[in-house]
């Protein structure tokens, strides 16, 4: 009879770290196919592992190095991880609601459609905390996708090119991915060129996640009554978080001598605008940006506020 090396206890440790390992795993998800790709998003929602959701996504990266030696490959790898940590946050926060406001979110999922059909911030808010990731679940049988052969498929959405046929899926050696469109991102001029550019746009989905922590200590205080007033002020905290960064990314492209636009037109060397209402804010004309940046920190918070 073979002895194991093992003092007993030492084996049934090591088993149980072995198991335990197993179990962290990520579940591996079919990419195989475009169809498979497709069925496999909406499986991660299904599964709690939206995080996973922006590996699904096939950016086409130049080969730039920047002066930090970071490629443009990296700098979108670290974006799609900064949108998959801010993503799982707030499945974690829409957890939470569901179960503190179960009957809220009841009639919330009952009223049917999208965010994008409702009008009103609070209404919008409560649609999207009471079901962030529905839309995809819901709507599969919508989506179609058609493989040309070619390493390309077509993107279809109730038999309709999505996006005029600009949005495609692409073949890649992890499998099949949904393909941004980048040559007309980067037509644009709103689009991410430089370091500083990307780690901007990074730093924004840090900044949503970071707000989202923040309510989530609120909701736990339990200073919520239902549903509506929770989702409102979730909402009022990562748009005040979101637009700062999209200001400052603003700036920063309206700034690049290489982006396309002039000052008469509002574009290089001119000023943005935010608006709210009747009420504007020139951010980059006669006084320094950052008076500017108040100030339309400010707007943004009047907007949110009901």
């Amino acid at each position: 009879m073979l002895r194991s090396p093992l003092p007993p206890f030492a084996l049934a440790a090591a088993v149980a770290l072995a198991l335990a390992l197993g179990g962290c795993r990520k579940p591996r998800y079919d990419t195989s196919t475009p169809e498979a790709a497709i069925d496999s998003m909406a499986r991660m929602v299904q599964d709690g592992r939206v995080e996973m959701l922006p590996t699904m996504l096939f950016v086409e990266a130049r080969d730039v190095e920047f002066a930090d030696g970071v490629t443009e490959a990296s700098a979108i790898e670290d974006v799609k991880g900064k949108a998959g940590d801010m993503l799982a946050r707030l499945w974690r926060v829409s957890m939470k609601l569901k179960k503190r406001y179960p009957a809220d979110v009841d009639r919330e999922l009952a009223k049917g459609g999208s965010w994008a059909t409702r009008s009103g911030f609070g209404d919008v808010f409560t649609a999207v905390m009471a079901d962030p990731f529905g839309w995809l679940d819901a709507n599969r049988s919508r989506l179609a996708v058609e493989d040309l052969g070619d390493g390309t498929a077509t993107f279809e959405i109730d038999g309709k090119p999505a996006l005029g046929g600009a949005l495609s899926m692409r073949e890649t050696p992890e499998g099949w991915r949904v393909a941004v469109p980048i040559e007309l991102a980067r037509s644009s001029g709103y689009f991410p060129d430089t370091r500083e550019e990307w780690a901007v746009l990074a730093y924004m989905m840090l900044a949503v996640e970071n707000a989202l922590v923040d309510f989530e200590r609120e909701l736990d205080s339990g200073k919520f009554r239902d549903l509506r007033a929770a989702s409102e002020r979730a909402g009022r905290m990562v748009s005040e978080s979101a637009a700062a960064q999209a200001v400052i990314f603003a700036m920063m492209q309206q700034n690049d001598p290489s982006k396309p636009g002039d000052a008469a037109a509002g574009g290089k060397g001119g000023a943005l605008e935010v608006n709210a209402g009747k009420v504007n804010v020139r951010i980059g004309g006669d006084v320094p940006v950052e008076q500017d940046l108040g100030r339309a920190g400010d707007l943004m918070r009047q907007q949110a506020e009901p």
